[in-house]
């Protein structure tokens, strides 16, 4: 018959065995492994024109809370961040500029998921058409559509011709060098509202007949952005409808977009700090991420 000092001894090993196995049950489960995610892309991506800049390089113009950087900061994803404002789909594949690698360069098999806007600045599509309409349109006075009776559909056939085939090389070229990452492709938010507004002439000096003008030369550019995405195996992020009402012509706080004239980034046309953060939110949540 065990001694009174033997049965206190076994309830105390009782006791502490019961405390270890509690310990072991209760200890929380070692984090998952971070997605590693590499942002590619040109202006639109890299937030160029929102402050704090990314001093590292100067040349790309990459802001610090660019949409890739809200999202990563979203979901505690490990960030790989090389996009570059300026960028067309070739700099995908050669370099941009002196000491800044081809974008690819960043995605390997290892990668988990791709962001990117890429395709406004091949042929020169926003910068030539947002500089080249505003001159029109001051020049017009507002009035006609100065700059559509000029380019007609220039712009267009050069979407097709040039812009299309392009982004469709250059995401099959990110396919072959990431075939397990999940990749999102951005569409371009709304720069010009769906129709004329007077108040807005002096920051966007756009004739009121080059407005829809404008809009559809948008819309055109996303449908080939979203047709080279699903051709590609990439998921395509819509803005048509959570980006209107939300254009360069509306105030401070409402737009997504800066206006060419009196706008409060130091790069106009481009998403605000507010534009990058919405497109972050809209990515993750097209994406199942969060």
């Amino acid at each position: 018959m065990p001694t009174p000092a033997l049965r206190r001894a076994a309830a105390a090993a009782s006791a502490l065995a019961g405390t270890l196995a509690l310990g072991l049950t209760a200890a929380p489960a070692h984090a998952a492994t971070p997605l590693n995610y590499v942002a590619l892309g040109d202006s639109y991506s890299a937030g160029s024109g929102v402050t704090p800049i990314d001093t590292s390089n100067l040349l790309c113009l990459r802001s610090t809370v660019n949409y890739p950087h809200v999202l990563a900061k979203a979901t505690g994803a490990s960030l790989t961040d090389v996009t570059c404002g300026g960028a067309e789909t070739k700099d995908f594949t050669q370099s941009q500029y002196p000491g800044v690698a081809p974008q690819l360069d960043a995605v390997n098999a290892n990668t988990d998921l791709v962001t990117l806007t890429i395709g406004g600045n091949d042929n020169s599509t926003f910068v030539s058409a947002i500089v080249d309409c505003g001159t029109a349109g001051v020049l017009s006075a507002g009035f006609g559509h100065p700059c559509k009776d000029k380019y007609g559909t220039s712009f267009d056939d050069a979407i097709d011709a040039n812009t299309y085939p392009a982004l469709k090389s250059a995401l099959t070229a990110l396919r072959a060098k990431a075939p397990n990452a999940r990749v999102a492709v951005l569409g371009y938010p709304w720069i010009v509202p769906s129709a004329f507004d007077a108040s807005c002439f002096l920051k966007l000096p756009i004739a009121s007949g080059d407005i829809p003008y404008l809009r559809a030369l948008q819309a055109h550019l996303n449908s080939v952005v979203q047709r080279a995405a699903q051709e590609t195996g990439a998921t395509y992020v819509d803005f048509s409808q959570a980006a209107d009402g939300h254009d360069a012509c509306q105030p401070s706080g409402t737009r997504w977009i800066e206006p060419l004239l009196f706008g409060s980034n130091i790069v106009p046309v481009h998403p605000n700090a507010l534009g990058e953060q919405r497109m972050a939110e809209r990515t993750m949540s097209v994406m199942g991420l969060g």
